[in-house]
């Protein structure tokens, strides 16, 4: 395909393809600027007032400029395609974690859920709730801005207050699930609840106790349809609602606690779960300064997918293009350090007896591993 939009965005490689359009990178043919360009067919919206990628342009144009929101450079329609150029920035969350073998330090995932809950909170307080909480549809930015977490794909975005009177939008129960990602949807969500503020801090509450563990207890589930695998995956949630944070530090019990128990249209405590994790990165000496697990070792600046989600498909061209790198993991760089510093001392050292440990001794390594295990974590759950 051989397109130049906005009369000036040259449509290039294309990275990922879902169910709300299809995401290339693109570059500005002037300025030589990445981009990330979205297409849809227009032969795929309902009607032309109804298209999604027209109106998640219009939720962009809504909340750019507030933190973590990407700027549109151009959207409109073109041939047989509605457009959308936007910022192309990092590799998404869940991207970055599986980089890192699906395992982080407590460090980073306080220092990702103090943003995370800010960007949800400024999503809010623009009347929109955003539908669709997961890793894949967070990204990183890129340059000076390489620590700060960015939200995309507004696609099942709604508002739940209307902005001229602030009412909010009635409580309403369908027979069928509702919209979003199984995998973190709420448990209101899965029963067919309308979406409020307090579901898509469920969703959070999900995504941080998937950082911590490595997997949840539904994520293996399938079923014959997409419907029967809602229904298990919620049986599942219902199951293990309890178990969920055994093992994890107490605040993460009482995140999940507190947003399980919110009402539909209660305002949920933005500032008081910020701070509350604050304090528990103050209780293990965490400082914010912006650094994560996979900024340990840098990989090389590459253009990889950030600025625009595909619905469901988000991050799957991103994550095919991060297999082609090398993967930086803290554990993985230590654990080479130590073995490269063995062989080293190896070589200098004069030779001495062999020590055979008893039973009550501990090998080095042994001494190394645990400490690398991170504290009050729980097995992670396959």
């Amino acid at each position: 395909m051989n397109h130049t939009f906005g009369g000036k965005y040259k449509l290039e490689v294309q990275l990922a393809n879902g169910g709300c359009g299809t995401v290339f990178t693109g570059v500005h043919t002037i300025a030589g600027k990445e981009v990330a360009i979205k297409l849809e067919h227009t032969a795929d919206a309902p009607h032309p007032s109804m298209s999604p990628l027209k109106q998640e342009s219009k939720i962009y144009k809504t909340l750019m400029g507030g933190p973590g929101i990407p700027w549109i450079m151009w959207s409109g329609t073109k041939d047989d395609y509605n457009v959308m150029v936007i910022d192309l920035l990092g590799p998404s969350l869940e991207d970055l974690f599986r980089m890192c073998n699906k395992s982080w330090s407590l460090k980073t995932v306080l220092l990702l859920a103090d943003q995370l809950i800010s960007r949800i909170q400024y999503i809010h307080s623009r009347d929109l709730v955003h539908r669709d909480v997961k890793p894949a549809n967070f990204v990183m930015g890129t340059g000076r801005n390489a620590s700060s977490v960015n939200v995309i794909d507004f696609g099942l975005a709604k508002k739940y207050r209307d902005p001229r009177n602030s009412l909010h939008i009635p409580y309403k129960q369908d027979d069928c699930h509702g919209v979003g990602t199984s995998l973190f949807a709420a448990i209101n969500t899965h029963i067919g609840v309308e979406s409020s503020r307090r579901d898509d801090l469920e969703s959070l509450a999900y995504m941080l106790i998937y950082f911590l563990r490595g997997s949840l207890p539904w994520r293996k589930l399938r079923g014959s349809s997409v419907a029967e695998t809602w229904s298990l995956i919620l049986e599942k949630k219902l199951e293990t609602a309890e178990l969920l944070t055994v093992g994890l530090p107490k605040e993460f019990d009482d995140f999940y606690t507190y947003i399980r128990g919110l009402d539909f249209y209660d305002e949920p405590d933005y500032d008081g779960l910020r701070d509350m994790l604050r304090g528990l990165a103050k209780k293990h000496g965490i400082e914010y300064d912006g650094q994560f697990d996979w900024m340990v070792s840098k990989p090389k600046k590459s253009s990889v997918y950030g600025g625009v989600g595909v619905g469901n498909g988000a991050g799957n061209g991103a994550a095919a293009a991060l297999a082609k790198r090398k993967r930086f993991c803290r554990t993985c760089d230590a654990c080479a350090a130590a073995a490269a510093a063995a062989a080293e001392a190896a070589k200098t050292s004069p030779k001495v007896p062999k020590v055979i440990v008893g039973g009550g001794g501990r090998r080095t390594s042994d001494l190394f591993l645990t400490h690398m295990t991170r504290p009050n974590h729980a097995n992670p759950q396959k």
